[in-house]
């Protein structure tokens, strides 16, 4: 058992980890055509003309997963295997349970960080730097309903629920197929077996300890492992060989909601939307340095022997926010701003609450792709698409929308009673651009005259619109 642990730990510390970004999308989707036997990266597209708003549903995360396992934990993935909608959209989803003590193993996502925030119950997070950084530093946190934690792209990390009763958490990845490497099953339990010259060369033990090890990895020998408490045995020593640190109401007057809904329509047509993708992390972390006054693409890098954990922890996504405004519904988000370590990983999340009728106004974010849930939803394509077609799909507890980078989209509770959603977005800071206070709320405001030329309505129509704003 000790040469088992001081293995892993070792494994941990030596690991050479690839990592990759998805490319960006050309066009407005590319729906997987999963039919096809072309070989391409990703998957070729569908085409457009046949592609329907059940391509960028899915749904089932309300259900629990099966925890009765070896570790007590069960991912529920939407990627793009599961929603073909998500095909170069560059993100995906998880819901992890956990039983009581269960653990979510050691791993890495070679193409993707993770952003998680706990919804039930409590965890035990932590994520190991490379070797560059001073000697593999172990970054640990205890989660409480509604925290947030961020992991970087292609690090080790884990999470473990330490109480005595269930828990969930929805966690968001930035690509479309993140991959899953499990740290003891790709090295001990790859098939056919790596060399135990190998692996006693690479950890410095002898061949009988590799051949012991990876007897337990196969799968006669699965039920020997079955205990929760090994794998955290293993990093709980890694705690101390990483000498870790420390720490819509609308208005019912109908002239108005018709004047301005056919605007806002007619925008969806006209509007020309710029999009882009955040820079590719260059390092393990870089820590958004909020006190610099130097001025980068993001923020620069805080000194990496300063950072701490609370650096990629964030606190309150359980509490509600506060509806009791025009449209009924309100977003509470966390992004670089309010969680420094998302610089250059490029993901963010956002909780959004909708009050009986709220409305999540139409709007577009230009540097990222999110799903939500429990809403009726849509988006607009853009001019090159056949004309902007508009996707809709009424959700459900438990089902998932994708928004396509950039494109105009909304979210409405047709109910009479709260809805809560929560967003990942691919970018740390994607900006929000909700179209009416865009074009008719813009100080100085825009010209009428561009703007009647732009939508075909007289001056006077343009005029009470912006007066509105």
């Amino acid at each position: 058992m000790a040469a088992k642990i001081v293995l892993i730990s070792l494994l941990a510390m030596a690991s050479s980890l690839a990592m990759a970004s998805d490319p960006s999308p050309l066009q407005d989707f590319c729906v997987a055509d999963k039919a096809s036997k072309v070989l391409v990266n990703g998957f070729v597209c569908k085409d457009p003309m046949q592609v329907t708003a059940e391509d960028f549903f899915a749904m089932g995360l309300d259900k629990a997963g099966n925890t009765e396992n070896k570790v007590g934990s069960m991912v529920t993935a939407v990627n793009v295997n599961k929603l073909a909608g998500l095909n170069t959209l560059g993100i995906s989803m998880v819901r992890i349970d956990y039983a009581p003590r269960g653990l979510n193993p050691p791993h890495t996502h070679p193409r993707a960080t993770e952003i998680l925030t706990v919804i039930e119950g409590q965890l035990l997070v932590g994520f190991v730097t490379s070797n560059t950084d001073n000697g593999n530093r172990l970054f640990t946190k205890m989660l409480k309903k509604g925290d947030v934690f961020v992991f970087p792209e292609g690090l080790i990390h884990f999470q473990f629920n330490p109480g005595h009763t269930k828990t969930v958490a929805i966690g968001a990845l930035s690509s479309q197929n993140p991959g899953t490497i499990t740290i003891a099953n790709a090295v001990f339990g790859s098939k056919p077996p790596i060399s135990d010259d190998v692996l006693a060369k690479a950890f410095q033990v002898d061949k009988k300890t590799v051949d012991w090890l990876q007897a337990q990895w196969l799968p006669k020998s699965f039920s020997s492992l079955s205990s929760p408490w090994l794998p955290l045995m293993h990093w709980l020593l890694i705690l101390v060989l990483f000498r870790t640190s420390a720490s819509l109401i609308w208005t019912p007057k109908i002239t108005r909601m018709a004047a301005k809904t056919l605007l806002l329509a007619l925008l969806a047509v006209a509007s020309s939307l710029a999009m882009a993708s955040d820079p590719s992390p260059l390092q393990d972390f870089c820590v958004a340095d909020k006190a610099s006054k130097v001025l980068v693409n993001g923020f620069v890098c805080k000194d990496p022997k300063v950072v701490k954990a609370e650096d990629f922890f964030f606190r309150g996504l359980d509490k509600a926010g506060d509806t009791g405004k025009k449209l009924g519904s309100n977003v509470t988000a966390v992004n670089v701003n309010k969680l420094a370590g998302l610089n250059t990983l490029g993901i963010s999340m956002v909780r959004i609450d909708y009050a009986p009728r709220g409305l999540n106004l139409p709007t577009l974010t230009p540097r990222h792709r999110d799903p939500h849930r429990q809403l009726f939803v849509g988006f607009v394509t853009s001019n090159s698409d056949n004309g902007n077609r508009l996707f809709t799909k009424m959700l459900k507890k438990g089902d998932v929308f994708v928004f396509p980078q950039g494109l105009i989209h909304f979210q409405f509770n047709p109910g009479y009673t709260n809805t809560v959603a929560i967003g990942a977005l691919s970018s740390q800071n994607p900006g929000t651009i909700t179209v009416a206070d865009a074009v008719f709320g813009s100080k100085p405001p825009i010209s009428d005259e561009v703007l009647a030329k732009a939508f075909q309505v007289d001056k006077k129509t343009i005029d009470w619109l912006q007066a509105q704003f």
